[in-house]
């Protein structure tokens, strides 16, 4: 079962919410407000943020933000819940780095499906020590370049045996791109294996992808240059002895 965060300033929704997850055996907080909500995400660390957009101090898309600036909640997911349904609302939470997107009015079934769908893209219960795992795993399983090992069962990245904590969202993209070495990969590919079921505008797209190269390649230190920008088409991921393009 997982740790999971409400900050919701409608007290009924809140209410229903930590009440139907609690049901489920999950361990659940809850508050009204975005500055409250950060206190409790540096002390709680939870597996998943339920973040309402329109709060009654600051913004959620600024608790996102700050709460992908830590280290110690980069890696959390979240469900950004709003009213507004536009496609460039949408799209700018997932740059922010939201795991998924859910439109008030709302199916309360349809929420805790999507919910139990975020908590099962990687393992919440995984070791947090900065060795990475000794067992051998199927190939399938993991990739290892020079330093960068990643590791899908357990959900991990390490660089030189440092874990370096990915969003579900950078770990999807990476996985997507070291699983196909070589092969140049367009945006579209890769947003619809972040983002599955998104259609939307070409601009948005390249924006969106592209942003989350940026913040993937930092977060990879020097095994960033890896991942190699074609020019009018994705991405491709080189292998060391591949090199790069200027």
């Amino acid at each position: 079962m997982a740790k999971i965060l409400v900050v919701e300033d409608e007290k009924d929704l809140q209410q229903v919410l930590a009440w139907n997850l609690t049901a489920q055996g999950h361990t659940v907080a809850a508050t009204t407000h975005a500055a409250e909500g950060l206190q409790l995400l540096e002390a709680m660390q939870p597996d998943l943020l339920i973040l309402d957009r329109m709060l009654p101090d600051f913004p959620g898309t600024e608790v996102l933000s700050q709460l992908r600036r830590n280290p110690n909640t980069a890696s959390t997911k979240v469900i950004l819940l709003t009213a507004c349904g536009q496609e460039t609302d949408r799209i700018l939470g997932f740059e922010l780095g939201a795991d998924d997107y859910v439109v008030k009015p709302f199916s309360l079934k349809e929420l805790l499906l999507r919910i139990s769908a975020v908590l099962r893209r990687s393992d919440g219960n995984s070791p947090k020590s900065e060795e990475p795992p000794s067992n051998p795993l199927s190939p399938k399983d993991q990739i290892s370049i020079g330093p960068l090992c990643i590791d899908r069962s357990a959900h991990r990245v390490f660089f030189y045996q440092t874990e370096r904590k990915l969003t579900a969202l950078e770990f999807r993209l990476l996985w997507t791109l070291a699983s196909q070495p070589g092969k140049v990969l367009t945006r579209s590919h890769l947003l619809g294996s972040a983002w599955p079921g998104w259609n939307v505008d070409a601009a948005i797209m390249t924006r969106t992808v592209d942003t989350h190269i940026k913040r993937l390649r930092e977060k990879l230190g020097d095994s960033g240059d890896l991942i190699e920008t074609v020019r009018g088409v994705g991405y491709r991921f080189t292998t060391p002895t591949e090199g790069n393009a200027p």
